[in-house]
């Protein structure tokens, strides 16, 4: 009896959770404006990147998502700390694992009550990016939270693996491309092979036998299509993380094949007016109820995600392509534009808006751009 009141009073707060982030982006939407920084593009990132500092966490946005989230924390983690924030990185994996320890799981988003909510549905990439974290920051684990991490891993094995091979059940799960339902998406492969690496790391294959190279052979032998790694098992479309996250985490480090990449978003002009567009076939995939056509039309389609534009001028960098001056100049231009780090831009570069939903502004993800 007393643990199902504990799972009824667990589940109103995640409730609560997302109606309160729900109720922030309708009220932004029709109410809100957004905050401009003046500055060059540096200026106006180390701006955003000091204020989303809660003092016990980071948050994810200055608009709607201003609390926290797994997976955009884990993707500027590393870049955090090589901007000499480790104490603060620290602060806020000890934040969220006394909240997911509190709550018996890792989820994707933790209001700044303490309430672990997945949204819009069950994460694949929550447990990867933590675990990431906490490898790219050297966050010293206690005996309690090594344990906690060592069941958690266990259930996510039950849930999302075949226990034969450890590939990905065909089931739908959340990611980080959220409106859309993948048939076993590249970038979801990409990140169990992620979570295999730190597992390795961090002395955990008790709890996880399977190893970080056969994912990646797996991307090499399922997903690569001649000139990029196609969505998922279901279509050879592109899509922007599909198509750059093998490189980034999947343990992919082959310059022909990024190269290829480069050019089809060249060929197709997934960089103009400033990268990254999310896909040129937007129709090839399937959505979530309320996250396509007609309540969020393009919200994941030839959109423009600065999230992904990141990467991709990341990519082009460490490959040394000759490109990446002009892309960087366009990026810049971009957030000295809009004064802000935009979460998502319209294809002609103004800012998004849908019947119910606008883009946030000043997100998390600044920090990428301050380390490129």
């Amino acid at each position: 009896m007393k643990r199902l009141l504990e799972y009824v009073i667990r589940f109103i707060g995640r409730v609560i959770g997302t109606l309160r982030a729900e109720k922030r982006q309708l009220v932004n939407r029709y109410f809100g404006t957004n905050e401009r920084f003046d500055g060059n593009a540096l200026e106006i990132c180390a701006h955003v990147v000091d204020r989303l500092w809660d003092g016990d966490f980071y948050r994810t946005s200055l608009g709607h998502f201003d609390f926290f989230w797994m997976r955009d924390f884990g993707t500027v983690t590393e870049a955090l700390v090589r901007l000499g924030h480790t104490d603060r990185v620290h602060h806020t994996l000890q934040w969220a694992l006394h909240h997911y320890r509190r709550a018996g799981i890792v989820k994707l988003c933790i209001d700044k009550s303490g309430n672990v909510f997945n949204a819009p549905a069950r994460s694949i990439d929550a447990l990867p990016w933590l675990l990431h974290s906490i490898v790219v920051s050297r966050y010293p684990l206690n005996t309690a939270e090594r344990r906690f991490l060592e069941r958690q891993l266990r259930t996510y094995r039950r849930i999302f693996l075949d226990k034969k091979t450890g590939q990905l059940r065909r089931q739908s799960f959340g990611e980080m491309r959220d409106a859309v339902l993948y048939d076993r998406s590249a970038y979801a492969v990409s990140l169990v092979g992620r979570l295999a690496q730190c597992v390795e790391a961090l002395d955990l294959r008790h709890a996880f036998a399977y190893r970080s190279s056969q994912y990646s052979q797996e991307l090499l032998d399922y997903y690569w299509n001649g000139q990029y790694f196609k969505a998922d098992r279901r279509t050879d479309a592109f899509s922007a993380e599909c198509a750059l996250f093998p490189f980034l985490l999947g343990g992919i480090d082959d310059a022909a094949k990024a190269i290829s990449t480069f050019t089809f978003i060249e060929k197709r002009r997934l960089n103009y007016p400033y990268p990254l567009k999310y896909t040129d076939q937007p129709e090839a995939f399937r959505y979530r109820l309320g996250m396509g056509h007609v309540f969020m039309p393009n919200y994941a389609g030839t959109a423009i995600w600065s999230w992904h534009g990141a990467y991709y001028l990341q990519l082009l960098k460490r490959y040394h392509c000759p490109e990446y001056t002009e892309q960087h100049a366009r990026f810049s231009r971009m957030i000295e534009r809009h004064g802000t780090f935009p979460e998502m831009l319209s294809p002609d570069g103004s800012w998004y808006y849908s019947p119910i939903y606008r883009g946030d502004p000043g997100m998390i993800w600044a920090a990428l751009y301050l380390v490129l």
